[in-house]
């Protein structure tokens, strides 16, 4: 890594630093690409445009979040991607170029570890991935393309269609020690309306043995066998439920498993 970039900070500094830091990137990037053409003139010409339209947006980051949290503040932090998708705990190397669970609260944002009071997982129904990597719990059958269609489980910019597969509470467990959860979101329960049979994975085999946790080694992860808890389907709908008391019967068999799961396996987390 060679740490030449731009930051916002040298946008409000010294023109004639920021010029040579411009001219100085664009050699390195002449040499390493000499396929392409690079005008340094052009390029910081269009970055000094830029700059009164962007500096109103520009804040130091970390002074800000810290006064907002000594004027207590609520502050909400949405994690993007996934915890699976994390550059550093996630299923390496398909993966994100960041980290995307709780650690990036902090990393990105400059908000101290003590001042983070909740951590709400938020984790879908059933299972979803884009792209490669290995899926344990994956349905490559007409169950995962009726999740995909009726979930409309295909991205807004690409339309790709997401890879569908059963809940897969190991993966679930695995978050959760990295990002200490301390409440879960269900979402997208309705789409699991229909089907008259559900499964879950509750565990993991390896040559017949029993995995503590999620695997670390890609190799291994792909030859490992899910354990499965099979579920009767509760064939009506959710969608205008609003309290888990509301639910039927099955489905808050669906949810009670999740939980106690989680609960019971997780340090007691509620």
């Amino acid at each position: 890594m060679l740490r030449t970039g731009l930051r916002m900070s040298d946008l409000l500094g010294d023109r004639a630093l920021l010029k040579e830091k411009v001219e100085r990137i664009v050699q390195d990037y002449a040499l390493r690409f000499s396929q392409h053409s690079f005008d340094a003139e052009e390029e910081y010409a269009r970055l000094e445009s830029l700059i009164p339209r962007i500096t109103p947006m520009i804040k130091d980051t970390v002074l800000y979040m810290n006064e907002s949290l000594r004027s207590n503040k609520r502050i909400l932090v949405e994690g993007a991607n996934a915890a699976m998708l994390d550059i550093d705990f996630g299923t390496y190397p398909y993966v994100t170029s960041s980290n995307c669970t709780v650690g990036g609260v902090c990393t990105g944002l400059g908000i101290p570890p003590s001042k983070i009071t909740n951590v709400i997982g938020v984790v879908k129904a059933y299972t979803t991935r884009v792209g490669a990597g290995t899926f344990p719990t994956e349905l490559t059958d007409d169950i995962g393309n009726a999740m995909a269609d009726i979930g409309h489980e295909y991205g807004v910019t690409t339309g790709r269609r997401r890879r569908c597969g059963w809940l897969d509470l190991m993966v679930l467990k695995y978050s959760h020690m990295i990002n200490g959860f301390t409440s879960l979101a269900v979402t997208k329960l309705d789409i699991l309306d229909t089907f008259q049979e559900l499964k879950v994975c509750v565990g993991y085999k390896l040559d017949g043995k029993d995995l503590p946790s999620f695997p670390a080694d890609h190799a291994l992860l792909e030859r490992i066998e899910p354990v499965y808890t099979t579920i009767k389907g509760w064939d009506s709908s959710t969608v205008d439920c609003r309290t888990f008391d509301s639910l039927p019967e099955q489905a808050k068999t669906y949810l009670t498993l999740s939980r106690s799961f989680w609960v019971s396996k997780l340090d007691g987390s509620e």
